[in-house]
């Protein structure tokens, strides 16, 4: 079965007091909408219907060049209910499809997650299903309401949850896997009849459980995964997250970072086995640093540099000068 996103990147970055879309700020040099993406292709998502709205045209700009997206405009931002029901046309295209629906300004969720989320919805034939997570923190969250046996009754949105409700700290944020044919249902039924006089998206599940629909929560995420800064302070706080996965996985990889708080490695990046990364040292986005190189202290290596296995980068030392050092000594043994 084919799997279709539906990514909600419509909002302002009111609170980043930016003219820029908040799904183009950068976390570890690559916009968070990057990684969303990435994390929808790796579990198979096809096709992805991008609801644009602020500044539409620098995200269209951006991502124009993926034939895999279609953009769909949200004119008037009425709620995520709304802004799902714009796609509308582009799902009834393939409606014996799933659907996944994000939102994309959480760029630290994982492919595991959504995997995890897909496949449990596919076990259990449900008509929608959703990843939640424990937090520490569930302001602003919706509150996930179960039954006295643990299965799910339904969401609750921060501005309409009790005192009582909003102590709960299972919370949605946001990750959906619903049948399309299901999808196309239900939408047209979604109300606002709340506070906020929005149309949430979140009523579908309850709408579709009182259909007695089998509707799935699984506490799939971590409380990580759900990061979804809306101001600059968050967003430093995203990008930390981020830059210690990344010098994790290197470090898994054989690379020994001496001072991983004074050492930051950007997005895409690739370093070879027994390399050693001194501090005070910046390797930009998609560099390819080869094996055995010693790279810093005090080095600055420009976005898609290519430096060669057992080359030196130090401060006063350019990935093309540590080349041609290189070429010179193998030109010597040649001699």
């Amino acid at each position: 079965m084919s799997l279709t996103a539906i990514i909600l990147a419509a909002g302002k970055s009111t609170r980043m007091k930016s003219r820029r879309p908040k799904v183009l700020h950068e976390v570890c040099g690559r916009p968070m909408l990057d990684y969303i993406l990435n994390a929808c292709y790796e579990v198979g998502v096809d096709r992805v219907l991008l609801v644009v709205g602020f500044e539409k045209e620098q995200v269209i700009a951006h991502y124009g060049d993926d034939k895999r997206i279609t953009f769909v405009e949200q004119a008037e931002r009425l709620g995520t209910g709304h802004a799902a029901r714009m796609c509308e046309a582009e799902l009834k295209k393939n409606p014996s499809s799933d659907v996944l629906i994000l939102v994309g300004d959480v760029p630290l969720v994982r492919a595991e997650v959504l995997k995890t989320l897909r496949d449990a919805h596919h076990a259990e034939h449900a008509a929608a299903s959703m990843a939640t997570a424990v937090v520490s923190d569930p302001h602003g969250y919706g509150r996930i309401i179960r039954d006295a046996s643990g299965e799910f009754v339904q969401i609750v949105e921060e501005a309409d949850a009790s005192a009582e409700q909003k102590k709960i700290t299972e919370v949605f944020p946001s990750f959906y896997c619903v049948k399309t044919s299901e999808l196309l249902h239900v939408l047209p039924l979604l109300k606002n009849e709340n506070k906020q006089r929005e149309y949430y998206l979140t009523d579908i599940f309850s709408i579709l459980r009182g259909e007695k629909k089998t509707v799935l929560a699984v506490q799939a995420a971590t409380e990580e995964d759900v990061i979804a800064p809306n101001s600059r302070e968050q967003l430093a706080y995203a990008d930390s997250v981020m830059q210690e996965r990344i010098q994790h996985v290197l470090r898994d990889e054989g690379v020994t970072i001496v001072s991983p708080l004074q050492t930051y490695v950007e997005s895409g990046v690739q370093i070879g086995r027994d390399t050693c990364v001194y501090p005070f040292t910046f390797i930009g986005r998609d560099s390819s640093v080869g094996a055995d190189c010693t790279i810093g202290p005090y080095a600055c290596l420009p976005r898609e540099s290519i430096v060669p296995e057992g080359a030196t980068v130090a401060g006063n030392v350019s990935p093309q000068t540590a080349m041609l050092e290189i070429g010179n000594r193998q030109s010597a043994i040649g001699n």
